[in-house]
């Protein structure tokens, strides 16, 4: 903040503030609380992702939001891939970002509806309904906490104000895409009780879920996480989260869909579609 870094400053030039106590103030804030708990997430990825560890039952403060669970659950398991896609990386979290340009330290590309200038980082914008790739492009691709705002109004990230219902399912189709051949995407999005709010929607898992089989994706991993008094766990199971609205729990999501999604085979794709058929009763019998 300019305004309060000039008053640090010159409250430290009159000798009226010491740089002990500054930093005392510093580390005993909220936001630094907020910013350790990233670094430490960010930093324990890194030592999973050599260690060849896939973690789960990860924890975080309940004063932070779903960002200190669903960036270490994301970026541990990369493996070592070449191209890789971060989707929405323009306002993602500084430690976040680096902690992906260290794992990706070459064919990292970030796509977004507005440019933001990362070290280590590609930029590209564009929509991802609509992106500017060929076919198998990347061998991972990250989107985390951004499929929710999809077709939404997104005039805060600086795009247009919408309300394209079909925008998720499009961007699922189009990651698959430019996935190529094994490769996979790494996925977060809030969860609990149903709700469309302006900016975003929330799913409960089921329906994320059929989301992503419908998108062209099997599940190969996921983890429900939700927000308690004592801080983020892991979920019992789905049930437990599902009429958990949004932001009753502190800023930001009460619960968090972790996956890792990999495209499935034609003969897959063609099993989902018939059971979605028979599930609409005569009209749809195959």
């Amino acid at each position: 903040e300019p305004d309060a870094l000039a008053r640090s400053a010159g409250k430290l030039r009159e000798g009226t503030l010491s740089p002990a106590t500054l930093l005392a103030e510093l580390a005993g804030s909220d936001e630094f609380g907020r910013v350790r708990a990233l670094d430490d997430a960010v930093a324990f990825a890194a030592w999973a992702r050599g260690a060849g560890e896939r973690p789960r039952g990860l924890s975080g403060p309940a004063s932070s939001d779903e960002r200190v669970v669903e960036i270490p659950w994301a970026l541990a398991r990369l493996r070592g891939e070449g191209r890789v896609l971060d989707v929405g990386y323009a306002f993602a979290e500084p430690a976040y970002l680096a902690g992906l340009a260290a794992a990706v330290p070459d064919g990292l590309v970030g796509v977004d509806l507005v440019e933001r200038d990362v070290a280590g980082v590609r930029s590209v914008v564009a929509d991802v309904r609509a992106l500017p790739f060929p076919p198998r492009s990347f061998d991972a691709v990250l989107c985390i906490s951004t499929l929710e705002h999809v077709g939404m109004d997104n005039r805060v990230y600086g795009g247009p104000s919408e309300r394209d219902e079909s925008g998720r399912l499009a961007a699922l189709r189009e990651l698959r895409r430019v996935l190529a051949r094994g490769g996979r995407l790494l996925v977060s999005v809030p969860t609990g009780r149903p709700e469309a709010q302006p900016t975003q929607v929330v799913h409960d898992p089921a329906a994320w879920l059929a989301l992503f089989g419908d998108g062209g994706f099997v599940v190969h991993e996921r983890e429900v996480y939700e927000r308690g008094p004592d801080g983020w766990r892991s979920a019992e199971g789905d049930v437990g989260v599902v009429h958990l609205g949004y932001g009753e729990r502190g800023p930001g999501a009460a619960a968090v869909l972790c996956a890792e999604l990999h495209p499935a085979r034609p003969a897959v794709r063609l099993r989902h579609r018939v059971r979605d058929l028979r599930g609409r009763g005569p009209a749809g019998q195959v």
